[in-house]
């Protein structure tokens, strides 16, 4: 047995909180490595390659790519740099520990003028799990707000905490290298990056990347493997192409693997075949290309093993060393999807309205997607997604529903636990930083949700941070809220606490629904009477139907109203003529805000023309029959 070192490689994953500038920061890198030719165009955040990443602003699903770093640090000839950029939203937090599955270290960014936020935590605890290095980035010191001190300080403090809080469930955690992590400090839009700490709010004292490749090359150990193990490669993530069907995404760990060899797939119930490996790509900056082999350390992909999934191992057929299976957090919160029932389904030529379409869209979900689950609930046409979020979940409604599928999509629930015979819910850790004006608007919100207050902290610059624990539940429907009551200015960020005893009644909303009592099209004259005492989410002329809801009450209880009257013409003249100018724009709520908005009794009809909101029990009736029985059950 003899330890080999690879000298010319690292693998490296890219870490932060969302909006924190990890895509940014990869753009630059890319640049200054020469990793696109001179003539080529470049989008920016050129990593966020999805539709909806670009939409949002975020990244939502974590790739990978290749640099091929020569500067002044690199003595003995090129090295490759493997970077995962990973999301930094809590609900993406299966893509973030799937890629530590990949790396053997990680650059953890932090904003120079916010701090550590709770998804810092999350990584970062991640991190230390797994034993990788960190390097600590100090981001965006350039923002005219930024405390680099204080940030440093704060990110050292997070770091003592981790350890001491997982000292007792890993007594062989290093201390001493976690406590002696190395500071870089970076402007990523800027591309510059120095060891020196320069004054807030200034761009550091050198104008290229070295300082973090330098850090990068001393800090990330170059993978180590044995010259006499047989192959082992684990699989880490899924992609498809066009012309080689599914993909999957290796981390070699031992041995080589080339192209057109039998190798054995150990699938996850244990089973082991012989497959052949019919194309093996490897990454360079955006693209990957044809290569004839691939050694420990590579991220690769292959093609020809068609059902292959993510957890799995490709090993020696002759010595069978099976790799453990990546473990992700359970998820928190789930929804029901199913087909859609309403009145105007179907309507438009060509969309996806079958149970069977979308029972096959949610199984082609489960095989990428490491977090999510799907449970069936004893419907034929409706089964249950569980997830880390409402956001990875409204996620996966939006891509659905710009695929052609027509949905019906449940209020948001938590999934609960029992525990020594008692019912447990989620709890999220919720940070918030707003102007201090609104410091009790946000106490008052969060009370009446079951928040307790941990911590609050003033800065001295007009901003309070303060952090809560909540459950779950309360969160459904908060953000909303909590934007009005900070007029746009607050930020929350939430991450899972753990589980605790059920916190009781939530009251998440005052206000009740407007619903419509018949079919027909919306006309001005029936919005223009009713507006006082409500607010609309339909245009005049839209088509509606029984049970629908077309807007928010300004009192707590439902309302049903004809919002197709029309105005009864006659022969005789009228001194006063109907103005469309006082009629108020109705809302426009996006698919989350109508998430946020249902109540129990609700649910959100997608389609790809348009998202309603709806009664599940349509007709007056049969609602008023659902209320009589709960309250027969309340009374008993």
């Amino acid at each position: 047995m003899a330890i080999a070192t690879r000298n010319n490689l690292r693998n490296v994953a890219i870490v932060a909180h969302v909006d924190h500038g990890k895509t940014t920061l990869v753009d630059a890198m890319l640049k200054q490595t020469d990793s696109f030719a001179d003539h080529s165009h470049v989008e920016e955040r050129a990593m966020d390659s999805n539709e909806l990443e670009r939409e949002k602003g975020i990244t939502i699903l974590a790739k990978n790519t290749a640099v091929s770093y020569k500067g002044i640090h690199a003595t003995d000839g090129p090295i490759t740099i493997n970077v995962i950029d990973t999301p930094g939203h809590a609900d993406f937090g299966g893509e973030v520990e799937r890629g530590l599955s990949m790396v053997d270290g990680v650059v953890l960014l932090v904003d120079a003028s916010e701090g550590p936020l709770p998804q810092t935590r999350f990584v970062l605890r991640k991190a230390l799990e797994a034993k990788l290095p960190v390097i600590l980035l100090v981001n965006k010191t350039d923002r005219p707000d930024a405390r680099i001190d204080e940030v440093v300080a704060e990110s050292q403090d997070l770091l003592i905490g981790l350890a001491s809080d997982m000292a007792d469930d890993f007594p062989d955690l290093d201390l001493d290298a976690v406590l002696d992590v190395p500071v870089v400090y970076a402007s990523g839009r800027n591309g510059a990056a120095s060891w020196n700490k320069p004054e807030d709010g200034t761009l550091p004292d050198n104008d290229d990347l070295e300082p973090l490749f330098d850090a990068i090359l001393k800090h990330i150990p170059a993978p180590t493997y044995d010259d006499t193990h047989p192959l082992q490669a684990h699989v880490t993530n899924l992609d498809a192409s066009p012309f080689l069907g599914r993909l999957a995404l290796l981390r070699i760990f031992q041995g080589t693997i080339k192209k057109g060899q039998t190798v054995a797939w150990v699938q996850q119930d244990g089973t082991v075949s012989n497959v052949k490996i019919t194309e093996l790509l490897i990454t360079k900056a955006l693209d990957r290309y044809p290569t004839e082999s691939a050694g420990p350390g590579d991220i690769v992909a292959v093609a020809g093993i068609e059902n292959i999934t993510i957890g799995e191992t490709l090993a020696d057929p002759d010595d069978v060393r099976p790799l453990p299976t990546i473990t992700v957090d359970d998820p928190a919160i789930s929804m029901t999807i199913g087909t859609n029932t309403s009145p105007l389904m179907g309507k438009v030529k060509g969309h996806k309205l079958t149970a069977r379409m979308v029972k096959d869209r949610l199984d082609r979900e489960l095989v990428g997607n490491v977090s999510l689950k799907v449970v069936d609930i004893g419907r034929p046409d409706a089964w249950e997604v569980q997830g880390r979020g409402e956001l990875a979940l409204a996620i996966l409604v939006e891509q659905m529903r710009r695929e052609g599928f027509e949905l019906t999509v449940g209020k948001p629930q938590v999934v609960v636990r029992r525990i020594d015979g008692k019912v447990h819910e989620p709890y999220e850790h919720l940070t918030i930083d707003a102007p201090e004006e609104y410091l009790g608007a946000i106490t008052q919100l969060l009370a009446a949700r079951k928040g307790r207050m941990e911590n609050m902290a003033n800065h001295g610059t007009g901003w309070v941070r303060m952090e809560f624990i909540v459950p779950s539940r309360g969160l459904i429907g908060f953000r909303t809220q909590f934007l009005t009551d900070t007029r746009g200015t607050g930020i929350a960020n939430a991450i899972l606490h753990g589980y605790e005893p059920w916190a009781g009644t939530i009251s998440t909303r005052t206000n009740g629904s407007i619903v419509a009592d018949r079919s027909g099209a919306v006309t001005p004259f029936a919005i223009i009477n009713l507006q006082e005492r409500m607010s609309f989410f339909v245009q005049p002329t839209s088509e509606v139907y029984e049970g629908m809801v077309i807007g928010e009450n300004s009192r707590a209880d439902d309302m049903d109203v004809n919002i197709t009257k029309e105005k009864k013409l006659t022969n005789m003249r009228q001194s006063s003529s109907d103005t469309f100018e006082s009629m108020t724009p109705p809302k426009q709520l996006s698919l989350e805000q109508c998430l946020e908005f249902a109540r129990e009794d609700e649910c959100v009809e997608v389609t790809p023309a348009a998202v309603r909101i709806r009664k599940v029990e349509l007709t007056a009736a049969a609602r008023s029959r659902q209320v009589s029985r709960v309250k027969k059950q309340d009374a008993n």
